[in-house]
């Protein structure tokens, strides 16, 4: 029911599993996989927030807080529904306090959609509310998420780094191995188009990456922290979730996943046969 869960990035390692992806040419066969690992603590339900679907898209009636209205908040939301067009959201807060590597105490809260129609999200909300929700309660092992972060900030940058603009050579005009682009645009219209490669900030954009799958969802941090702890984070202590491959961002940085919108395969929970713990202070 609910469509999304929240955590921290701790670092990446590597995984051996049998690949069973059948169109693979390796289908059958032992392979190594990357693997990045998200701290994922339990999140709270801090509250309920009904829309109500309007021609101008939606339009926020009211929101109950459980520090505030308590059980009786939920009943203030079955009182205003009429029979109309609605949908329900839950306001979250993450724990960073329960993480170890996350240097922080106050909560990023964020909106979850809850899916299904609106008796079975409000009997959802009914029972989740001021409670924690675990991962395991959202996702499962084999499914495939949409992973959305905040990436890696490199400030402000030229048009080469920024945008892979080729470097000119010793014999181009005006001075040797020039770094711009050829042209800024023509004299008609007098002015530059956004889309000319230019400097400016680079990284620390909010972007979503498509079809990452889960491949293993734990609750003891020890079978995933190498020796001597992540680097730049430590040791994860709470439950965790093994996604394939990289997902944008640093470590340490909050995780949003969601359900994949876009098509994917169905291929179950993968058979893991050795995860690395091995020390990643050199890499």
């Amino acid at each position: 029911m609910l469509q999304g869960f929240a955590g921290y990035k701790a670092g990446m390692t590597h995984v051996i599993m049998i690949d069973d992806v059948p169109t693979s040419l390796t289908y059958g066969t032992e392979i190594a996989v990357p693997v990045t690992v998200i701290e994922t603590p339990p999140m709270r339900v801090e509250g309920i927030r009904l829309y109500k679907v309007t021609v101008y898209g939606l339009k926020c009636l009211t929101e109950v807080l459980f520090r505030k209205a308590g059980e009786e908040g939920v009943r203030r939301i079955e009182d205003l529904l009429d029979g109309g067009d609605y949908e329900l959201r839950l306001i979250m807060a993450t724990q960073p306090h329960l993480v170890t590597g996350v240097p922080k105490k106050r909560p990023e809260i964020m909106e979850m959609r809850l899916g299904g129609s609106l008796e079975e999200a409000l009997d959802y909300a009914r029972n989740v509310f001021g409670k924690e929700v675990r991962v395991r309660d959202v996702f499962s092992e084999g499914e495939f998420v949409d992973v959305t972060a905040v990436t890696k900030g490199k400030g402000t940058q030229g048009p080469v780094k920024r945008w892979g603009v080729k470097i000119q050579n010793a014999k181009a005009y005006r001075s040797s191995k020039g770094r711009h682009v050829g042209t800024l645009g023509p004299w008609t219209p007098a002015r530059t188009s956004w889309r000319v490669p230019m400097m400016g900030q680079t990284g620390y954009h909010q972007r979503t990456e498509y079809n990452k799958r889960i491949l293993k969802i734990g609750e003891n941090g020890e079978e995933v922290t190498p020796k001597g702890g992540f680097l730049h984070y430590g040791i994860v202590r709470n439950e965790y979730i093994l996604l394939k491959g990289s997902v944008p961002g640093p470590v340490k940085r909050l995780i949003r996943l969601s359900p994949a919108i876009r098509a994917h395969p169905e291929l179950g929970a993968p058979q893991i046969v050795y995860i690395s713990t091995e020390s990643k202070q050199g890499c």
